[in-house]
C-alpha cells in the first residue's frame, strides 16, 4: 500500500516552531535596535540581547506549554463526556453520528452502516474526529509545542546577537535591522515551503510585522536617549 504523506502532518510543530522562530527574530532584534537607539554602549546592548534571547525562550517554552495544555484538557474532557454518552445511550450516539454523514452527503441508510461500522471498529475515535474534529494529527501536544517554540527562538535570536557582535557599534542598528528582515524572509519562504503555501505572500506577512515593530522600538529607544 503506498502511504500518503500530507502537510498537514507538519502542523503541529510547525506552528510553534514558525512562531518561536519570528518571535526570536523581531524581538531580539526590536530589542537591540531600542537599546542601541537609546545610544547604550556596544556591551550593554550585547547583554540586553542575551538576556532577551533567555527570557524569550523560556518564555515561550512556558506560554507553548500553557496554552496547548489547556487545548489538550479540553480535548480529553470531550472525549471522557463523549465516553459517558456512550455508556448511557450508544443508539443515540450512533444515530447522532449518521446525522454527520447524512449532512455530509451519505444518503441515510449508508450513513447508518458507516456509523455501526466505525463505532464497531472504535466508537470513541470516530466520535471524536468526526464530531469534535480530533485526530491524531491535529491533537495537542504540549511537551512538543514548547520545545519548538524555545528552539527556534533562541535560533532566531542569534542572528541579530551575531551581528552585535561583528559590526562596529555605529552601524549596529542598520545591520541588525537588515540581518533580521533578511532572516525573516528566509523563515516566510522556507515555512512556505513546508507548509505548501505562497512564498511571497509568507515572506511579506513576516517581513511587514518585523520592520514594524523594530521602527517603532527605535523609535520608543531614541525618544527615552534624548529624555535621559
Amino acid at each position: 500500500m503506498h502511504k500518503e504523506k500530507h502537510r498537514t502532518q507538519h502542523v503541529g510543530w510547525l506552528r510553534a516552531a514558525v512562531l518561536g522562530a519570528n518571535d526570536g527574530i523581531v524581538s531580539t532584534a526590536s530589542l537591540i535596535v531600542g537599546v542601541a537607539a537609546a545610544q547604550a554602549a556596544q556591551a550593554d546592548i550585547l547583554i540586553a540581547g542575551v538576556a532577551g534571547m533567555v527570557a524569550g525562550a523560556m518564555s515561550m517554552a512556558a506560554g507553548e506549554y500553557v496554552s496547548v495544555s489547556s487545548q489538550a484538557d479540553t480535548e480529553k474532557a470531550d472525549i471522557e463526556r463523549e465516553r459517558q454518552e456512550l455508556k448511557d445511550n450508544i443508539e443515540f450516539e450512533k444515530e447522532e453520528l449518521a446525522d454527520i454523514y447524512v449532512d455530509r452527503g451519505l444518503d441515510t441508510n449508508l450513513a447508518r452502516q458507516v456509523a455501526d461500522q466505525l463505532m464497531a471498529h472504535d466508537a470513541i475515535a470516530a466520535h471524536a474526529r468526526d464530531e469534535f474534529g480530533i485526530s491524531e494529527i491535529l491533537t495537542a501536544r504540549p511537551v512538543q509545542a514548547a520545545f519548538s517554540s524555545a528552539g527556534t527562538f533562541a535560533l532566531g535570536a542569534v542572528m541579530p546577537l551575531l551581528a552585535v557582535l561583528i559590526v562596529p557599534s555605529s552601524i549596529i542598528i542598520p545591520a541588525v535591522s537588515l540581518a533580521s528582515l533578511l532572516c525573516l524572509v528566509l523563515l516566510g519562504v522556507l515555512s512556505a515551503q513546508i507548509g505548501g503555501s505562497s512564498n511571497f505572500k509568507a515572506a511579506l506577512r513576516v517581513t511587514f510585522w518585523g520592520a514594524l515593530a523594530m521602527g517603532i522600538t527605535a523609535g520608543v529607544g531614541a525618544l527615552f536617549g534624548i529624555a535621559v
